[in-house]
């Protein structure tokens, strides 16, 4: 069965067309600036990519641009939209509803819609890709894959806040966790790189990019995880700040005369390693900002790789041990001297890196020398992948 992957952002759209079977990716490409003027950009296998400029003025005119290019005489990879099985729509927030993936309908969209103040940027952006997908595609089954499933399993004492519990009751005031698409595709790999029994096993995955999170998985399943309500929460991020002191909020707003949303829009937008550098949310422009001497750069690197490590042993101490550690996403499979300067900390776990091996770029490696007592890898998520299986998986292809 042939699967459309789909993850429909605010303004943009990512897609996939993936051979569940072979899991050969037959078609990539992006629509960005939809609502703006149009930009598109599409590789079919053969690898001649394609790109057009034309107006995309909503995410329907993105989803009919998408399944043209699909069919298109000359750079196609299908003859007609029929050999289109299903499509898998990332979501990013289901709250509580949903632990697993779902076959999407009214009732579905609902309850996604009744988690839209939980994730306010996500949310309302993927269910226009699914409209637009289920007004184009009536008669083809979609499924909804949630960020949030895969921490569906951790226990109220990793979940909770320490506030009135009247507001979980209430309001479902709890840690939610994103990335989980991607933690569960990785942990599931480096069960089997690194031959770990899945149901005795304690893994932790550092999903590393602009938006970055750390997840404690015990014999499969997360039982903790480092983003919480919102993305906000956790490691400092590109342009987020990560875990702060509550009061910081009220300080901020009486010290500069600011709105709580304007406070907000800071700590999302502007904080971060990008407001501690000064200079930037992108590792590479730090990189060349530290080598040129910038102190500011340097101390938000480190701030960054402190924070991981700090996470990487409170989650050793969640599973009593660790048998391995994974670093994934942008930062973590690119990154050599970022993962270099977290294992500096981990001494003690007796971790010891090959610093050869870990000169790897998005390849599945093992970067942890034979003698280390914790393995310790580079492992590439595949979001679209894990959608792929997940959608024929649910559908019983």
């Amino acid at each position: 069965m042939k699967v459309l992957v789909i993850n429909c952002g605010s303004s943009s759209l990512k897609y996939q067309l993936i051979d569940s079977r072979s899991e050969e990716v037959l078609a990539a490409g992006l629509c960005e600036r939809i609502g703006i003027d149009g930009r598109m950009t599409h590789t079919p296998s053969s690898g001649n990519t394609v790109v057009k400029n034309d107006p995309l003025p909503d995410h329907g005119a993105a989803i009919q641009a998408v399944l043209s290019a699909l069919t298109d005489k000359a750079h196609g990879v299908i003859s007609s939209l029929g050999e289109i099985g299903a499509v898998g729509h990332r979501l990013v927030h289901g709250g509580e509803k949903f632990a697993a993936s779902v076959i999407i309908n009214d009732e579905v969209i609902a309850e996604v819609e009744a988690c839209n103040d939980l994730a306010p940027l996500h949310n309302p952006a993927n269910l226009i890709g699914v409209r637009a997908c289920r007004q184009i595609m009536p008669d083809v089954p979609m499924v909804g894959v949630f960020d949030t499933a895969f921490h569906q399993t951790m226990p109220p004492k990793a979940y909770l806040y320490g506030i009135p519990h009247q507001y979980y009751q209430e309001h479902k005031v709890r840690r939610y966790g994103f990335h989980g698409t991607s933690h569960n595709y990785v942990a599931k790999r480096v069960h089997h790189l690194a031959e770990l029994d899945p149901d005795n096993s304690r893994v932790i995955v550092c999903h590393l990019g602009n938006g970055a999170s750390v997840t404690a998985v015990k014999n499969g399943k997360s039982v903790d995880t480092s983003m919480g309500l919102t993305p906000l929460e956790g490691l400092i991020m590109g342009t987020r700040s990560g875990d702060l002191d509550p009061g910081v909020i009220e300080y901020i707003a009486k010290k500069e005369h600011m709105t709580l949303e304007e406070v907000l829009k800071v700590l999302n937008k502007e904080s971060g390693v990008l407001g501690l550098s000064g200079v930037s949310s992108d590792f590479r422009d730090l990189t060349e900002a530290m080598e040129q001497g910038n102190e500011q750069a340097a101390v938000a690197v480190e701030a960054f790789c402190y924070r991981v490590a700090k996470h990487i042993g409170a989650y050793t101490a969640a599973l009593n041990g660790v048998d391995a550690i994974v670093f994934t996403a942008g930062i973590g499979e690119n990154a050599a001297h970022i993962r270099s300067m977290v294992c500096e900390y981990l001494g003690f776990l007796g971790i010891t890196i090959d610093e050869e091996k870990n000169v790897v770029r998005g390849k599945e490696t093992e970067i942890s020398t034979p003698d280390s007592k914790v393995a310790v890898f580079v492992i590439p998520t595949n979001e679209e992948l894990a959608i792929a299986r997940e959608t024929a998986a649910l559908l019983g292809e």
